[in-house]
């Protein structure tokens, strides 16, 4: 497969494109002033447990708590034991905020129990953010820590070897795992990634050395630092999608700013040196993303409306609950008959849907209405596609068949923020919802305010301000009800349009 990695780096923006058969498969924005979070440690302070939500919240020092749910939260056996024999003794009270110490921060999972027996409050943590912040909710943030290299994830608090479900060959399975279990210390785990699939041995041991000397140093900082701190800090966007995307898949990586491909050229260089050779200084005669239609392509990814081949579309639309996507004929008509014609155009969607989620990176919960289908059979092919589709996807996806109104069930591991959070901002109109009040249900809303206040107020005139539009209805359409209520009040009543009012804003000014 023909792919592309495009690194334009800016003082103000770092944007990533990685092109597939010259198509824009993914897209990365980070200001150097809003960095992500995730892979961050730190070392929190539990400020709140909600045993109702079997949650708690953690300070680690940014603008809103993080949130650490129960199953990702790790404290030694002998803690729990304590904990519960002491609540035993406090008339069987099992809230964790009567009694306990400090739960040592490196130690193993624990599953099965609440909330209030594991934590409590002005307890300190460990912790790392596994999610970025989205609109007002915090972090989420667990106790399970990882740290990625290029072949490698070090999991210091789970004594497991775990292979990448993408590596199908049982044999290279089966000795990646014997590898990693003649290497790693007792204790232990690790999890080989894809990309380790042509990794020679040494290649598995230098990253595990690597990664053993960064726990190391996180171990003896989370010892020093007050709480809350921050104790380690994830490489940046630009490092990680290297680490995370630079294959022997990718033919070739361009970086458009000599700093950024000094960076890039030595990661690449000490990770995955026979790679070193992809990667190129872009020559600057065009802007990277122009010369590769990519800005193009970014801004057509934020439309409503995706037309396919076949002269159908789709409709992406996305909610705080869920992301809805419709099916439509729209021009494509077919030649053999109906049936066919919706079968055609499913079958072209479903690709094209995959393809939509993981270019605009929308995440949580996904509806797919799919036009209606009789035959089982086209069903099950429209699913299989999507499926299929769906496996270029990195991020988790978990998909349930096509019922019989044509709906797709269908979630997205969501890790960070889509598309449109990154580009967009709510309309200072409308504030996200999309529609507004209609002119004339404005103006009668303030037919109704002046019938309304004008007993209560002195002098013999009143000033309405508004929007042109609303304005204009009213001056235009609306002049034998202003008539009627200059008689009923008995008061002047004068429209002024303002331009720059609010479309659903207006004021009455009484003289």
């Amino acid at each position: 497969m023909s792919s592309k990695l495009l690194i334009n780096a800016n003082p103000y923006e770092i944007r990533i494109a990685l092109l597939e058969h010259g198509n824009l498969a993914e897209f990365y924005l980070e200001h150097p002033s809003e960095k992500g979070l995730v892979g961050n440690i730190y070392r929190g302070r539990v400020v709140r447990v909600l045993p109702g939500m079997q949650a708690a919240f953690v300070d680690i020092g940014l603008e809103r708590t993080g949130f650490l749910y129960v199953d990702d939260v790790l404290v030694t056996s002998n803690e729990v034991e304590k904990r519960l024999d002491n609540c035993r003794q406090c008339d069987g009270e099992s809230s964790a905020t009567c009694c306990g110490e400090d739960s040592d921060t490196l130690c193993r999972r624990t599953p099965g129990h609440n909330i209030e027996d594991l934590l409590h409050e002005g307890q300190d943590l460990l912790v790392q953010i596994c999610k970025e912040p989205l609109g007002s909710k915090g972090a989420r943030l667990t106790c399970h820590i990882t740290l990625p290299c290029r072949n490698l994830v070090f999991m210091p608090m789970t004594d497991h070897i775990g292979v990448s479900r993408k590596i199908e060959d049982e044999d290279v399975r089966r000795m990646l795992r014997n590898d990693i279990e003649a290497l790693r210390p007792a204790g232990t785990g690790f999890i080989v990634r894809t990309v380790a699939e042509l990794a020679s041995n040494e290649d598995l041991e230098a990253d595990m050395e690597f990664l053993l000397h960064t726990w190391d140093e996180i171990r003896d900082r989370a010892g020093e630092v007050p709480v809350p701190s921050l104790v380690y800090e994830d490489i940046d966007i630009t490092l990680r999608v290297v680490r995370d995307i630079f294959s022997p898949e990718v033919d070739q990586m361009l970086v458009d700013e000599e700093k950024t491909y000094e960076r890039v050229l030595n990661f690449v260089g000490t990770f995955a040196p026979h790679l070193k050779e992809r990667v190129r200084l872009a020559d600057g005669k065009t802007p990277l993303f122009e010369a590769h239609g990519v800005d193009l392509e970014v801004n057509r990814a934020l439309d409503r409306k995706i037309w396919l081949r076949c002269g159908g579309y789709i409709i992406i639309e996305s909610t705080e609950a869920l992301t809805v996507v419709d099916v439509n004929t729209g021009r494509y008509v077919g030649k053999s008959g109906l049936e066919e014609t919706i079968f055609k155009t499913n079958m072209e969607a479903a690709k094209e849907i995959a393809y939509q989620l993981r270019l605009r990176n929308i995440g949580g919960i996904i509806i797919v209405d799919f036009i209606d289908m009789e035959d089982e059979s086209h069903r099950e092919a429209v699913f299989n596609a999507l499926r299929e589709a769906a496996k270029k996807d990195k991020s988790r996806l978990n998909i349930l068949r096509v019922s019989e109104f044509g709906l797709v069930q269908m979630t997205r591991k969501r890790n960070r923020e889509d598309l449109e959070h990154l580009l967009c901002e709510p309309c200072a109109c409308c504030h996200g919802t999309g529609v507004l009040r209609s002119s004339r249900t404005l103006s009668y809303e303030i037919f109704r305010t002046i019938e309304r206040e004008a007993c209560r107020r002195e002098g013999g005139a009143v000033t309405v301000r508004s929007h042109p539009r609303v304005a204009e209805l009213i001056l235009r359409e609306e002049a034998n009800t202003i008539d009627y209520l200059e008689k009923k009040c008995g008061k002047r009543i004068h429209i002024m349009p303002l331009k720059d009012n609010h479309p659903e804003k207006y004021d009455l000014i009484w003289a």
